[in-house]
């Protein structure tokens, strides 16, 4: 392992610190050691038996099954653990980047600074033992972006010997490799592929039985260990590989042990099992003992950041993340090449952030702000194709979630239609980026509708067929669609409520409009009578609108607009629990004040106006056109809006709960302290927390020479120290004390809709100026003159 003691430390006294730490609270405690070195070179790893370097204690023999269960090449455990461990650079992760005085002051001698903040004990010598650092390694040609050399360098080079120091230890007290066969970062020499001398330094090693067993606290496995252990087990016909991951593993190290595996099987000539995973997910919740004026505390999702600043794994993910692929690409490459022990677990560009929702919000206490979590798929190949934009959809789920709670109910509506100009929307919401999804999501309808009505496509084709015919062609009326919530499914239990389904629906009914669009004439809809316009509802309803409600479900285009009504559930929730007992949102909700939470760049020039222009355009010079027949030109011209002024919800029970969404009470909880991956799936959760990071579970008894081949690990919810130091003043917030009457809950305890068919607000909004509202479909046919009649 790399030292990183800044003054001679005996290993013995150390490993027993480690041993104490276990003992006492499942966690690797070095909290508190001085001098951290960095940025010096790798030390050659220490070899020794894995009971004292782990455990600070030698047992007389090794268990004869003791070791990983090696009869499965991919052997999963599915039940999440957790382990704490402590990183000290942690506590500086807010420092910022020297000015030219403080690098002139602080000079290249890092040592020095160093001695000075060992025997001070002050944060502000330790930041200057920082910028001494980076000044020194950017001189020699190394980081010049100041944040990116803090994350990798000073707090990610000592976080992944933590990390996989506390996971190794928790792998070796699981799998009882004990006694005088095992060695830990055990060197075995080899020859590579060109006839080079190489060394391997192995995680866990059994001298007796030649099991190797390599632990990856993150689930890769690189393709250069891989290599260098196929070298090993053909010079070696008695070695076998197990690789230990606590994280779910990556598809590409599954299909790289795999090869392995059937390399070795064909060298040998058996079918034996030579190499395999062993995916044991273990959480590791990393703990900051000391904070202090320079750590970081993040103001999203946080009344009053002045009093409860929040912090979390989705905070320092968001923040990591590239804000372009070209950018992603490029800061996945160099975490890559600092994540020996798997600290950025799959890199910065590993979460799609494209796809993260809110998903969890506790219950607001007054002065003890509170804890959320947020899930996102996992990016499928995040080397090439990495996630990024992190920071901007955090904060935008955050200013969304402040946006529905500062502005009164009646003006979350937006309305694209060419007679209102007047009514687009409201201006303080048009303010907000909230609203800004909101309409661009509105003009996006009108392109899918078109799309979806497209002649030669099967459901285009359906709705044209089923259409009410005059003189031979498809006469279809005006109408008007919007997008509306369903009903969500939450869950309120452990303090707090479960977002765990937030539908929209597209909603379509006959309506009158006056503008006239493209071709010009008399409308053949204007002889329909209500039994055809019917026909035609029905229609549209059983053809178009299903596939264009799956698409704002499911399609990436309209990422954002459910990632701000996920937001709105929550808002909903913070609302009836604030009307019950004031909370620190009590003078947000409803004061219509919304400058802290304005459009963000790029989008701080946006214009309703310039939306409503080109959408105008469109309906009346009619971009959309369909040919379907010869002589025959179609324009589909939609006029909708999108109202989110309702937010019907339902509480599933708890044995609903328990049966449908199994063991996510546990991962939520875990994901304020950690990325967790929720049970068999490509989903992750992570969160934020104003209050205690969650503690790892209960250790297992010290080992005995009687192995076990199952966690047995129990949770505590026994709480740790959490960071009391005061984070920076936000913006002013806004004022206004109106509050909201307690919700009325339904006979059978569900929580009461709050919804109708009717899009309320949007009526209501517009009614104000005029006396109809909502969206439209309106088409126009004309007849050309084939060349035959000319």
């Amino acid at each position: 392992m790399n030292s990183l003691i800044s003054q001679p430390t005996h290993p013995r006294r150390l490993w027993a610190r480690l041993a104490v730490a276990f003992t006492a609270a499942s966690a690797v405690t070095l909290a508190g050691l001085p001098g951290l070195h960095t940025d010096e070179a790798e030390a050659k790893p220490r070899t020794q038996r894995c009971d004292e370097k782990y455990l600070g204690q030698k047992f007389d023999r090794t268990p004869a099954n003791s070791g990983p269960p090696d009869n499965l090449e991919y052997d999963p455990w599915p039940n999440d653990e957790t382990y704490t461990y402590d990183n000290p650079a942690k506590a500086y992760d807010g420092v910022l980047p020297p000015t030219e005085k403080q690098l002139e002051k602080a000079g290249t001698d890092y040592r020095k600074w160093q001695r000075i903040a060992d025997k001070s004990g002050k944060p502000a010598d330790r930041v200057m033992e920082i910028y001494a650092r980076f000044q020194e390694q950017r001189d020699r040609g190394g980081y010049t972006d100041f944040k990116r050399y803090l994350d990798v360098k000073y707090i990610g080079k000592p976080g992944n010997n933590y990390r996989g120091e506390a996971f190794m230890a928790r792998m070796v007290k699981k799998y009882n490799m004990i006694g005088p066969d095992w060695w830990c970062e055990d060197p075995v020499d080899y020859t590579d592929e060109d006839g080079k001398k190489k060394r391997r330094w192995v995680d866990a090693r059994n001298r007796r039985t030649n099991v190797h067993v390599e632990g990856k606290s993150n689930g890769e496995v690189k393709q250069g260990q891989i290599d260098a252990d196929r070298q090993i087990a053909k010079q070696n016909e008695k070695v076998t590989n197990r690789y230990l991951t606590g994280a779910r593993t990556d598809q590409g190290t599954k299909d790289r042990v795999s090869q392995l595996n059937k390399d070795v099987q064909q060298y040998r000539g058996t079918t034996r099992t030579v190499a395999g995973i062993n995916e044991r997910r273990s959480n590791a919740i990393e703990r900051t003992r000391n904070p202090n004026n320079y750590t970081r505390y993040d103001p999203r999702f946080n009344p009053d950041p002045r009093k409860n600043g929040m912090r979390g794994p989705i905070i320092d993910q968001a923040l990591r993340s590239g804000k372009s692929l070209e950018e992603a690409q490029k800061l996945q490459r160099i975490y890559n090449n600092n994540n020996s022990r798997g600290y950025f677990m799959r890199g910065p560009g590993g979460i799609d952030f494209s796809s993260l929702e809110l998903s969890y919000v506790g219950a607001p206490v007054k002065g003890k702000g509170f804890n959320y979590s947020m899930k996102a798929d996992y990016a499928k190949n995040p080397d090439t194709n990495p996630g990024y934009g992190g920071d901007a959809k955090l904060t935008m789920s955050s200013d969304a979630m402040f946006t529905w709670l500062a502005l009164t109910p009646d003006k979350f509506w937006v309305n694209l239609n060419p007679d209102q100009p007047e009514t687009i929307m409201d201006s303080k919401f048009a303010s907000t980026d909230a609203g800004r999804v909101l309409l661009e999501a509105d003009l996006r309808l009108k392109h899918d509708f078109f799309k979806a009505m497209d002649p030669k496509t099967d459901t285009g084709k359906a709705a044209w067929d089923g259409l009410v015919k005059r003189n031979g062609w498809p006469c279809l009326n005006s109408g008007r669609n919007w997008i509306e919530p369903k009903t969500a499914k939450v869950r309120e239990q452990d303090g707090g409520v479960y977002i765990l389904d937030a539908p929209l629906k597209l909603k379509s009914e006959y309506m009158d409009i006056n503008t006239p669009g493209p071709g010009g004439g008399r409308s053949c809809a204007e002889d329909l009578t209500k039994a055809e316009i019917e026909h035609n509802e029905r229609v549209l309803d059983n053809t178009v609108v299903p596939l264009v409600e799956k698409w704002i479900n499911t399609e990436p285009q309209y990422a954002d607009l459910r990632r701000v009504y996920n937001a709105r559930v929550a808002a909903e929730y913070i609302r009836r629990k604030d009307a019950a007992s004031p909370t620190d949102f009590h003078g947000i909700i409803d004061s219509n004040d919304v400058k802290r939470w304005p459009l963000r760049a790029p989008n701080q020039d946006w214009d309703k106006q310039q939306v409503f222009d080109k959408y105008r355009k469109i309906f009346t010079e009619g971009e959309f056109k369909y040919e379907l027949t010869k002589g025959q030109e179609v324009w589909v011209i939609t006029v909708g809006g999108v109202d989110f002024s309702k937010a019907p919800r339902r509480n599933i029970n708890r044995s609903q709960f328990n049966l449908e969404h199994r063991g996510l009470d546990k991962t939520t909880k875990t994901s304020t302290g950690a990325e967790t991956t929720y049970q068999d799936t490509e989903t992750a959760y992570l969160g934020g927390t104003s209050g205690k990071l969650p503690d790892g579970d209960e250790p297992n008894p010290t080992p005995t020479p009687t192995p076990t081949d199952k966690p047995t690990d129990k949770p505590t919810d026994k709480p740790t120290d959490q960071p009391t130091t005061p984070a920076p003043d936000p913006s002013t917030p806004g004022g206004g004390d109106a509050s909201q009457p307690p919700a009325t809950k339904d006979p059978d305890g569900n929580l009461a809709g709050t919804g109708s068919n009717t899009p309320v607000g949007l009526i209501a909004g517009i009614a104000a100026a005029l006396a109809a509202a909502g969206g439209t479909l309106v088409w126009w046919m004309r007849r050309r003159r084939s060349t035959e009649d000319s």
